[in-house]
């Protein structure tokens, strides 16, 4: 009896410790994800183990203190069984941060957010990330010393994130790779209108206090995200068979050149496929302090009234660079390639020079003009070159380059399938010069090897 009931406590025992094991194995599986997913120009932007699906930003602003307040409710899903995980915001003070209406604990490094859950979360399983915070906004200087980010204007906020601004005013996955939906609602001092991405949904003013609210339901990177803000004319019509929404500070003069909006979107169109996107629009800000424009997705921020070739480049970015995005930062030619050789057949198509004349004229560069050539446009080198001429003008040559190699038909069906077969999507280099080899029927490993990956201006291809 003895022996059978010491065996019995033997056998509780070993299934105690095997218990013991398996726990303590099933909690060593969840580790954190990773701080970053290693972009060449900026591995720490982005976090690894998670998926992010939706945004949903309640903002308030003041801009005579020029202080944000926001509570940002971010729905993912874990891609790994996750122990912790990091979000990208860049200051702020925090005042409360939960996981699934469960408080966590957090901490901060640089631009890391690090959220521990009280468990782990499974692979496969989704979860929401309240964020409450509030505080000055950051200005972030880029490694070639443009700004960016929730840049305060003389009565609100110029609003853009390319490459490393978004976690300046709402804490992100910052990377293009992971794109979301997004709602916006942003409270701010009536007479003032924030434009933010989609489609309106409401405005209403009470206690001296104005909320906007935006939606933007297609997929959407988190550099792409806008809500600039200030006094605007806003005019609302449609283009393209969907709600436009063009804002203009009421300081500046604009001309006619707005009203080609309409006719650059049924162009591109035509030759690129359907609009992609729910809404399109423009918002004109006076903001030359930030010296340039961006294509946030569906209305191109504006920091000064653009000229036609401007706006032309900005809308083609709804197919080239917000709808089908890069993979990784180095290969921005995808975008700005593309925005200028749009610029090219847009000149072409209203009657001025063809973008074989404007190829011609760049063309004949000399050789020995280096800042013209380098860096070559597959190939920036460094983030600082992230955004260089020859990005724009020997990226568009490129393209126009392939065009007279290929002929017509094959030139405009590459253009066309790059845009409808990627939608929403993230491509690399390496894809456009598979399609444009599957659809040409010839190999063009050493043109695209000249003109995207080799320094010297092409001279045969």
């Amino acid at each position: 009896m003895r022996i059978r009931r010491f065996a019995f406590l033997l056998g509780v025992l070993a299934l105690a410790l095997l218990s013991a094991a398996f726990a303590g194995s099933a909690r060593a599986a969840f580790t954190p994800g990773s701080p970053g997913l290693g972009d060449p120009f900026f591995p720490n932007a982005g976090n690894g183990g998670y998926n992010v699906s939706h945004y949903s930003l309640n903002l308030s602003y003041e801009p005579s203190t020029n202080q944000l307040a926001g509570a940002a409710t971010i729905t993912a899903t874990a891609t790994q069984d996750l122990s912790r995980f990091d979000l990208d915001l860049r200051g702020f003070a925090i005042s409360r941060l939960d996981v699934d209406g469960r408080s966590a604990s957090f901490a901060r490094s640089g631009q890391e957010l690090i959220v521990t859950p009280r468990s782990g979360i499974r692979s496969g399983t989704t979860f929401t990330v309240l964020v409450t915070y509030a505080g000055t906004p950051e200005v972030v200087t880029d490694p070639d010393q443009s700004i960016e980010g929730w840049v305060p204007t003389d009565d609100g906020a110029f609003v853009v994130g390319e490459p490393q601004g978004s976690p300046a005013w709402y804490p992100a996955n910052d990377n293009p790779r992971d794109k979301a939906t997004y709602d916006f609602s942003v409270d701010v001092p009536a007479g003032l209108t924030v434009m933010a991405n989609g489609v309106l949904v409401s405005h209403a003013t009470n206690g001296g206090r104005t909320t906007w609210v935006w939606r933007e339901t297609d997929p959407m990177a988190p550099y792409l995200a806008t809500a600039t803000l200030g006094r605007f004319d806003l005019t609302i019509s449609s283009a393209g068979g969907v709600p436009s929404y063009v804002a203009v500070d009421p300081q500046l003069s604009t001309g006619n050149v707005l009203r080609k909006l309409p006719a650059i979107v049924d162009f591109y169109s035509s030759i690129y496929g359907p609009y992609p996107f729910t809404a399109v629009g423009a918002i004109v800000d006076s903001a030359r302090v930030v010296g340039y424009s961006l294509e946030t997705q569906t209305k191109p921020n504006f920091d000064r009234v653009p000229d036609e070739t401007t706006l032309a480049h900005e809308l083609s970015h709804m197919w080239y660079g917000d709808s089908v995005t890069l993979t990784e930062w180095p290969d921005i030619w995808l975008h700005e390639g593309f925005a200028t050789w749009s610029e090219w057949i847009w000149s072409e198509h209203t009657g001025n020079s063809s973008a074989h004349q404007l190829f011609e004229h760049y063309y004949n560069t000399p050789a020995h003009d280096v800042r013209f050539w380098t860096p070559p446009p597959g190939d920036p080198g460094s983030a600082p070159f992230l955004f260089n001429g020859t990005i724009y003008i020997r990226g568009a040559m490129t393209l126009q380059a392939l065009r007279e190699k290929v002929g017509d038909l094959a030139f405009f069906q590459i253009m066309r399938g790059w845009a409808t077969q990627n939608r929403y999507g993230n491509v690399t280099t390496a894809q456009f010069i598979a399609l444009s080899e599957q659809l040409s029927g010839m190999n063009l490993d050493h043109f695209f090897d000249v003109w995207l990956y080799q320094p010297d201006k092409p001279t045969s291809w």
